[in-house]
Parts: structure tokens; sequence; C-alpha cells
């Protein structure tokens, strides 16, 4: 049993799915999904959720997936909950003498799970919607630059204009007087599990970008527009936390008439690949990481290698 763990990261649309599928299937291997969004209910193309037949190694075993689909979309879900539901299953699949994969692109959320973060502090409703109503009368960069001051730790890992983010950031601090980076102390340093393997996935970006521009337009042709409809009608709202995510909060402005289809298709493209480029930048900071660069033409061909690498840790 013991407390082991593999972890894969890598950009979206950099095949970490179809790599993670057959590495499982070859060693006894369970995924934990390291994805922010995809335990929502109903939101499966705009998060790019693992089909049913999409699930099986080239030997026809199936791998099992955890932390996909488990609320409904109307819910929030916070990382504090995240952390706690996948520690919860890593550690059951280790008990069942199986390796648990977390498999995941939010590095935030990936963190949160495998290293020290204590998210266990009390909302202080006050601070926070005087903190909202500066965002709102004087715009979020006035708050983003007093982060800068405080905490530039983690305001160079926030957007400047992820309201929320900056919001909680400075809530934290003023009501421990710490910075939220502080409460994070294990850094990459001090990982919960046991042995511990992290692979890191990648291809030349030029090639990343036309896979994630040739991802959307597939996203808009499967239905995307239909599927944001469709959890609206079901009473999601814009400002719920589901409703943030990449694709999802585009395709709510252009149902809100706020832009024609053509700039929303663009927008969510952009932003898809600045997100690409946050991910590497944050993943590339962590020094556990071992990289491997994917064949475009035969994915698969790597598997031996990180095998390779798994095997000097784990028993495999």
């Amino acid at each position: 049993m013991g407390n082991k763990l593999i972890v894969i990261v890598g950009p979206t649309a950099v095949g970490k799915s179809k790599i993670g599928v057959e590495l499982a299937s070859q060693i006894k291997g369970e995924i934990v999904s390291g994805d922010s969004m995809q335990v929502y209910k109903g939101m499966d193309i705009g998060t790019a959720k693992i089909k049913e037949h999409e699930m099986f190694g080239t030997n026809n075993i199936k791998v099992k997936h955890h932390m996909i689909d488990i609320i409904p979309p109307q819910k929030d879900y916070s990382v504090a909950d995240f952390q706690e539901d996948a520690r919860n299953c890593i550690n059951e699949i280790n008990k069942s003498d199986k390796i648990p994969i977390l498999l995941g692109g939010t590095g935030l959320y990936v963190r949160a799970v495998i290293d020290e973060y204590d998210f266990q502090v009390n909302v202080n409703h006050v601070t926070r919607l005087a903190l909202l109503q500066i965002a709102q009368e004087n715009g979020t960069f006035k708050l983003y630059k007093e982060l800068k001051e405080i905490d530039a730790d983690s305001a160079e890992r926030i957007h400047p204009n992820d309201t929320k983010r900056i919001v909680r950031a400075l809530e934290y601090f003023k009501t421990t007087g710490k910075p939220i980076s502080s409460s994070m102390v294990a850094g990459y340093k001090y990982s919960l599990f046991s042995p511990l393997v992290m692979i890191g996935l990648n291809i030349p970006r030029t090639i990343l970008y036309e896979r994630i521009n040739q991802r959307v337009d597939t996203m808009i042709q499967e239905g995307l527009i239909e599927e944001v409809e469709n959890l609206l009608k079901a009473g999601v709202k814009p400002t719920n936390t589901s409703m943030q995510a990449i694709g999802y909060k585009q395709v709510v402005e252009y149902l809100s008439k706020k832009r024609s289809l053509k700039e929303t298709i663009e927008i969510i493209k952009r932003d898809t690949r600045r997100f690409a480029k946050r991910q590497l930048t944050w993943f590339r900071r962590d020094d556990r990481i071992k990289w491997f660069e994917v064949d475009i033409n035969n994915p698969l061909n790597i598997i031996n290698e990180i095998k390779a690498e798994i095997g000097r840790n784990i028993n495999i």
C-alpha cells in the first residue's frame, strides 16, 4: 500500500489524458483528475472531459477515473474542497494496492493536493465586502497594486484581473497579518506523499497553440454554445464558480449579446493560449518535475521512458 503518488502535469491540449490512461492501464493505476472544472456535472465539452471510450489503454484495460462529475455546477467548489476530496481518493487508491496518478493542468490545485497548503482560515465577510466595494468603485488594479506591495509572491501568481483571488489574498492578509503565500509553507519541497514522482509533458509552443485553436473549433462544433445554454436554463448563474471557466464565461457573454460568435471564438482561443503559457510558467518553477517532450506523431512512444523514470522510485 504505502503513500505513493505519480503526478502528470503539462499545458492544456498537450495530450495528458491519452498518455495518463495508457500509463495507468500498464501499471495498475487509477487516475485522479487534477482539473478544477471537470468536477462539475454537465460541463463536458468546454472542459474537454474524457469520454468513456477514451478511458481504455491500448491493452483494452479500462482505467478508473476519480474527481470527475462529482458536484452540480450550481454549487461553488473551492480549492480547499478539492484538496480534501482528492487526497481522500488518493489514499483510498493506495489502500486498494493500486497506483494513484494525479493528472492535471491546474497548478494551484495540483500543489494543494500534494503539498502542505493550509486553507483553513475563517472567512472575514466584512473585510471581503469592503474589498469588493473598492474593486467595484475603483477597479481591480487598485487592489492588485496593494497586493504587490504586501505579498509579491501571490501577486506574481495571480492575474491582475482575477478579482476573486486578489480579494481573497488581501482578505487573508488583513485577517491574519500574514501574506497568504506564507500559509503555503511547504512550498515545493514538503510533499505529503512519498514516494512521489512528478512527470511533465510538453510540445513545441507553435504546435501547442495550433492544437488549442483546433480544440476550441471542435468544442464549438460539438455544441459548446448549447451546453452553456442548457446550464443556464438549469439554474446555473453566470456568477457561479463553474461559469468562470475559460470557454463558459466567454459564451455567457456571447449569449448576453456582448460580442459576435466569431469574436467569442477568437477570445476563447486567445485566453486558452494564455492559460497554457501560465501553466508552463507555474510548473517550470517546480524542480521536482521530470520533463518529457511528447512526440506529436506517436505520443505513446514515451511511455517506456516515463515508466523507467517512475520505476526508480516506485515499484511498478
